[in-house]
């Protein structure tokens, strides 16, 4: 083989090569656009020092609330080593917004058997809405180890079915975690 043989070959290849990694970057950025996989570009902020002091995440504001449109939120305080509130009642086939927050450490939020699933970050307030389609009780442990109490760190999310899921005149549901 000449030597323009091997640099026709390289350039071949090198070719070759650049068209592979185009087509995979072209693959990325059409399906980030198909599929609206992006990252989150709304970025919250809050004081976790005064957490106890703002009004969104007081205590009787925390847990499930259905708002005037009649839209579900759940608001949730992960602290070192529970979640606030331990069970939470939502129901099933709507869609529901969480919104979660940490006044100390960097916690885990992930709802077994749903695509729930998110850091909590001091200092910041994370947001994921999800439809629950199957009703049952759902297992909510904190994934990241936030310390020595971390393996008791755990909810209870229950999905209610229509007659089940009520709430009172104030638009909060409550439920009570089974023995």
């Amino acid at each position: 083989m000449s030597e323009e043989d091997i640099h026709r070959s390289e350039l071949r290849w090198g070719a070759i090569a650049a068209f592979a990694v185009g087509i995979m970057i072209a693959v990325i950025v059409v399906s980030s656009f198909a599929m609206a996989i992006h990252p989150p570009s709304h970025v919250e902020a809050i004081d976790p020092t005064t957490l106890n002091t703002n009004v969104e995440f007081a205590e009787c504001n925390l847990g499930t609330r259905v708002n005037p449109d009649g839209s579900v939120t759940v608001r949730i305080i992960a602290t070192q080593f529970e979640f606030l509130p331990r069970c939470i009642p939502v129901p099933k086939g709507q869609q529901v917004t969480f919104r979660v927050t940490s006044p100390d450490v960097i916690h885990g939020f992930f709802i077994a058997g749903s695509n729930a699933n998110t850091m909590v970050v001091p200092g910041y307030v994370a947001q994921l809405r999800t439809v629950f389609s199957t009703a049952g009780n759902y297992l909510m442990p904190c994934h990241e180890f936030c310390g020595l109490g971390h393996s008791e760190m755990w909810a209870l999310v229950k999905v209610l079915e229509g007659a089940q899921w009520k709430t009172d005149a104030s638009g909060k549901a409550s439920c009570e975690i089974p023995r």
